[in-house]
């Protein structure tokens, strides 16, 4: 098992009912790393690195970062409003969290909807920096 998968495991297991754990790179639309409690189709694992660019850079989102820098007098940079974020489904929740190295990393988590959000985000914060420099 490489560093990264070690340091996603260790993640799951300090994150509140966490299920599943993923590393994303951005910019080539990679799924880096990936633990689940559960087995899941390949196909829906090859969307989660897709699904996620979207969330980050979809063209809408590009399009309100650059409207804030614009009314804050900021340069059209690479620089990243959006950091987090929380996405709550039927049964679960799902958290997005930009890495603080690469801004095209991101690290996800899954949890199940019963876990307390407030803890799943603490420890998923607290988790990250490790998962970060794992890869």
């Amino acid at each position: 098992m490489s560093d990264l998968d070690n340091a996603i495991q260790q993640a799951i297991s300090t994150i509140p009912e966490c299920l599943a754990g993923g590393y994303v790179d951005l910019s080539s639309g990679m799924l880096l790393g990936i633990k689940t409690v559960d087995s899941h189709p390949e196909e829906v694992l090859e969307m989660l690195a897709a699904a996620t660019a979207d969330l980050f850079q979809g063209p809408n989102v590009v399009s309100i970062e650059n409207m804030f820098k614009k009314a804050r007098g900021l340069p059209l940079d690479d620089f990243h409003y959006f950091q987090e974020i929380i996405v709550n489904s039927e049964n679960l929740i799902h958290v997005f969290m930009r890495t603080k190295e690469n801004q095209d990393h991101v690290v996800t988590f899954v949890c199940r909807k019963t876990a307390n959000l407030g803890m799943v985000i603490t420890k998923a914060r607290s988790a990250l920096p490790k998962v970060e420099a794992a890869l």
